[in-house]
C-alpha cells in the first residue's frame, strides 16, 4: 500500500508542479502586456476551488491560489460571457453600467473596449510567454550544461529490413537527411519515427566518400520506456558511436538562445508534422496523450533521474536537470494547444477578434455561443481520444479483461 502510494506521488506531483509553473507563466504573459495597456484586472488565479491563499493588492487586484493546482486563469473587469467577446448589445449595456458607476471615460480602462490590436496582444501573450520559457530554458541548459552530441554512425543493420534493402552498412556515418544536416543521432530516430511510408534521402560518409541512400520507414508498434506502446516508422538500424566520436558541446550565450529557438522551433515542427500525418490518415494518433500519460512520462522521467546515480547531490541535479526539459517540452504544447482555433482557447478568441477587425463589429452573441459549446465537444473529444490511448499503453483494458476472466 505505502509503495502504491509512493509510486502515485513520483507520477503526480512532479507533474502537478511543473504544469502548475508552466500556467502561472502562461497566465502572466496576459497579465502583464494587459496591465502594460491600462486594463483594469479582477484577479490573477492559479488552480481551482477554495482559496488557500488570497491578497488584494493597491490596485484592488486578488491574487489567488486555489487549492486545485490543475490551471489558472485571468480575470478581467468587465467579463460578461465564457467566450470573453460580447457583442454590440452586450458591449453597450456593459458601456453604460461603467458610465453609471464610474463616470465617463471609464470604459477606456475595460479590456473589451481597448483597440482590436490590444486585445490580439494580450490574448497572444500567454502562448507566446509558453514559447519564451521554453526558449529561455534551453538556453540556460545549452550554456549551463551544454548537450552532448552523437554522430549517426551505423552499427548494425538488421536483415531484411528497409535499411538493409536500401544498401545500408555498418560502419556507416549519416551526415545529412533530405538536404538537412545531421549533428546527432537523435536527429534521425525523430525524423524515422514521424516518416512511415514517406521515402528519406540520407547522405552517408563510407570510407571517405558521400553515398546517397533512399529508404523508406516501415511502421512498427513497440515499447517505449517513457511513452509506453507508440506505433512509430522504423528503418532497421542501430546507431551506436564511440566516446572519441562523441563531443560534449557548451555554448556561448548567444549561441544558446538561437539553440533554444532552434530546439522550440523544431518541436512546434514535429507537432506539426505529425497532427498533419493524422489528418491525412498515415498515423494512427496514438501518441497523442492526455494527463494520464503526461503524468506518467513524468514518472518515468522521475525515476529514470532518480536511478541514473545514486548520489544524493547527483540524483537531485539530475531530477531537477531532466523535470526543466520536461517544463520546456510541455510548455510549447500547452503553448501549441491554446492556439488552435477553437473558441474556447485564445486562438479561438485570436479568429472572433480578426473577424471583428474585417467587419468593424463583434461576432453575434448567438454564433459565439454555438462556437463555444462546438470547442467544448472538441476539446471533451480531444481529451477523451487522449485518455483512451493513456489508457491503452496502460493496458488497463487488459488488467480489466483478467480480472473478469
Amino acid at each position: 500500500m505505502l509503495n502504491a502510494l509512493a509510486q502515485a506521488l513520483i507520477y503526480i506531483v512532479p507533474f502537478l508542479l511543473v504544469l502548475t509553473v508552466i500556467v502561472t507563466i502562461h497566465e502572466m504573459g496576459h497579465f502583464l502586456v494587459a496591465r502594460a495597456f491600462g486594463v483594469k484586472v479582477d484577479r490573477f488565479a492559479i488552480g481551482f476551488g477554495k482559496a488557500v491563499f488570497s491578497r488584494t493588492d493597491r490596485h484592488g487586484i486578488e491574487w489567488r491560489v486555489g487549492w486545485m493546482p490543475l490551471g489558472g486563469y485571468v480575470k478581467f473587469s468587465g467579463d460578461l460571457d465564457a467566450s470573453s467577446v460580447p457583442d454590440n448589445r452586450g458591449l453597450d449595456a456593459l458601456r453604460r453600467e461603467i458610465v453609471a458607476e464610474q463616470g465617463v471615460g471609464a470604459e477606456r480602462a475595460y479590456f473589451h473596449f481597448k483597440p482590436i490590436w490590444q486585445r490580439m496582444l494580450i490574448v497572444a501573450a500567454g502562448p507566446v510567454a509558453n514559447f519564451i520559457l521554453a526558449i529561455t530554458i534551453f538556453t540556460v541548459l545549452f550554456s549551463l550544461v551544454g548537450v552532448e552530441l552523437r554522430p549517426a554512425r551505423v552499427a548494425q543493420v538488421v536483415p531484411g529490413s528497409p535499411a538493409a534493402a536500401a544498401g545500408f552498412q555498418s560502419g556507416d556515418l549519416i551526415s545529412s537527411m533530405n538536404g538537412r544536416p545531421v549533428e546527432d543521432a537523435g536527429e534521425v530516430v525523430r525524423k524515422v519515427n514521424l516518416s512511415s511510408g514517406d521515402p528519406i534521402r540520407f547522405t552517408v560518409e563510407r570510407a571517405g566518400q558521400p553515398v546517397q541512400i533512399l529508404a523508406t520507414p516501415a511502421r512498427v508498434t513497440k515499447e517505449d520506456p517513457i511513452a509506453g506502446r507508440v506505433t512509430v516508422g522504423t528503418i532497421g538500424l542501430t546507431l551506436a558511436s564511440s566516446s572519441a566520436e562523441s563531443r560534449h558541446v557548451r555554448y556561448n550565450p548567444i549561441e544558446a538562445v538561437g539553440q533554444g529557438v532552434r530546439e522550440t522551433g523544431d518541436v512546434l515542427g514535429t507537432t506539426l508534422t505529425y497532427l498533419g500525418r493524422i489528418f491525412t490518415g498515415r498515423e494512427s494518433g496514438d501518441q497523442l496523450s492526455g494527463p494520464l500519460g503526461i503524468a506518467k512520462a513524468s514518472g518515468a522521467l522521475t525515476n529514470a533521474a532518480v536511478a541514473a546515480n545514486p548520489d544524493p547531490t547527483a540524483m537531485a541535479i539530475n531530477l531537477l536537470l531532466t523535470m526543466t526539459s520536461f517544463a520546456a517540452i510541455l510548455s510549447i504544447g500547452i503553448g501549441f494547444l491554446n492556439l488552435l482555433p477553437i473558441p474556447v482557447l485564445d486562438g479561438g478568441h485570436l479568429v472572433f477578434y480578426a473577424y471583428e477587425a474585417v467587419a468593424r463589429k463583434p461576432v453575434a452573441a448567438g454564433v459565439q455561443e454555438a462556437g463555444y459549446r462546438v470547442g467544448l465537444a472538441l476539446l471533451a473529444g480531444l481529451m477523451l481520444f487522449a485518455t483512451w490511448n493513456d489508457l491503452q499503453k496502460l493496458n488497463l483494458f487488459k488488467f480489466l479483461g483478467g480480472l473478469v476472466s
